[in-house]
């Protein structure tokens, strides 16, 4: 397999997952340098979420219409215009407004480079390609706390933007020289009210969670928000079962792979979204780690999840889809609930070892997922499923961290404390580790050939 495509679709992945945690860590320096508090900055950080929610169901109609190489090399140069912005802003409003730009670019970027991934690739090396396209992603959030924390600590923190420029640029002039060109369908329907309907419902759902989560406004914002977009949700199931061509087509989960790809993954997401919101505070709040220590920390499970890629086809070529899922999603749960059972005096590299451990086999879960997911759809079909998953995903991983906060608020509220303990943690951990598990009844009723194809275990019929 010409392992070129998905490595060049991967730089704006990379650029993506970096450009989120290098944010994280420099909230403070940014907040004093334009007046304003890192509880209200988080606003921004929100605002790029929701960004995300809204564009992303239309990014695959978008792609189809225009032409996913063209689009995602657009999708590139807005992320990075919203790079520029951000680090132009000094004031609240402006970082908000430039975030939200920026997450119009993210909305197009992952979403049209997996269906490019998808279109260019024969079925055969699909599972391969996937593998690739995730690494630099992977890489992204390792380099992103240690580099975000050097910038802030000994450079201006614009720089911490400025750095896409020329990771952008790059990625747009390989993306027009080795990407393949995927034909248009000139037919495609842009549904407007599908549209809005779908993006307002994601919107109030990522919105909603966020806010009641990491509580930038009244709880009560979120709370009405997530309620509007769960009304506005279910008026687009009503909408889209009498539409021909809705937004996005909720007719292709009558096809048993994706539907347990995304319903799977949706449990999956939800307990393994809220690790690296649990973990980095267990280990400050509860184990007094300090924020470096707490980084190095982990950042390990992702050189599990790094080794995985390298396995995962062989695993899949022997094992099938089916068995895998199965004993990933068993295996990652049961993975999160033993971190709830961390203590402060446990060996810093029994830790680390478990960590490792773990980030394998949740590499693997997504991996197999992601690829599984386009098994037995025509290559039409996997525009609308590009951006059904997507859109999910950024719900799914909302709400598992909003879960996991509110699971240390009862915790806190039933034990009578203001300060949350390590007994909450192990709670919270023990609850999206049960999620995290439950993503295993979308696997079991599987055919046992499910994905056999693209797994390499079976030869495509002529």
């Amino acid at each position: 397999m010409n392992r070129i495509v998905p490595i060049v679709l991967a730089v704006a992945l990379f650029m993506e997952n970096m450009d989120s945690t290098v944010i994280a860590t420099s909230l403070p320096v940014i907040a004093q340098d334009i007046g304003t508090s890192p509880i209200a900055l988080k606003l921004a950080l929100t605002s790029y979420y929701v960004s995300l929610a809204i564009f992303i169901p239309i990014s695959g109609r978008i792609a189809d219409r225009y032409g996913a190489k063209l689009v995602f090399r657009i999708a590139i140069g807005v992320f990075i215009l919203g790079s520029l912005a951000c680090a132009s802003v000094t004031s609240l409003g402006g970082f908000v407004a430039a975030r939200f730009l920026q997450g119009m670019g993210g909305a197009m970027m992952t979403p049209v480079g997996r269906l490019l991934l998808v279109r260019a690739v024969p079925k055969k090396d699909l599972v391969d390609a996937m593998a690739w396209f995730t690494i630099p992603a992977l890489i992204g959030p390792l380099l992103g706390p240690p580099i975000g924390g050097a910038i802030s600590t000994y450079a201006d923190w614009r720089w911490i933007f400025l750095i896409n420029l020329p990771i952008g640029i790059l990625g747009i002039v390989l993306a027009g020289r080795y990407l393949p060109k995927v034909e248009t369908i000139p037919s495609i329907r842009f549904d407007m009210p599908g549209f809005f309907l779908s993006g307002f419902a994601c919107a109030g759902l990522v919105f909603g969670l966020s806010v009641v989560s990491l509580p930038a406004l009244p709880p009560v914002v979120g709370v009405v928000m997530a309620a509007a977009g769960l009304v506005s949700g279910l008026l687009f199931v009503l909408y889209a079962r009498r539409t021909q061509e809705p937004l996005l087509r909720l007719d292709l989960l009558k096809v048993s792979t994706l539907r347990a790809a995304i319903i799977g993954g949706t449990l999956f997401r939800i307990g393994s979204g809220a690790v690296p919101f649990l973990l980095p505070l267990m280990l400050q709040l509860g184990f007094g780690y300090t924020p470096l220590q707490s980084g190095l920390t982990t950042c390990m499970s992702i050189g599990g999840a790094m080794a995985m890629k390298f396995l995962a086809k062989p695993v899949l070529n022997r094992f099938g889809f089916r068995p895998t899922l199965v004993a990933t999603a068993l295996i990652g749960g049961g993975m999160t609930m033993l971190i709830g059972l961390f203590r402060p005096e446990w060996p810093v590299l029994m830790i680390v070892l478990l960590l490792l451990v773990g980030g394998f086999f949740r590499s693997l879960f997504f991996t197999s997922i992601n690829t599984l997911a386009f098994a037995d759809l025509s290559k039409r079909e996997s525009g609308d499923a590009t951006a059904m998953m997507a859109a999910v995903q950024q719900v799914s991983i909302a709400t598992g961290v909003a879960l996991a906060g509110g699971v240390l608020e009862l915790g806190m509220t039933l034990g009578g404390r203001q300060v949350v303990g390590v007994s909450d943690f192990t709670v919270a951990f023990l609850v999206v580790g049960a999620v995290t598990a439950a993503a295993v009844l979308a696997f079991v009723r599987l055919p046992a050939d499910a994905g056999d194809e693209v797994a390499g275990r079976r030869v495509a019929a002529e």
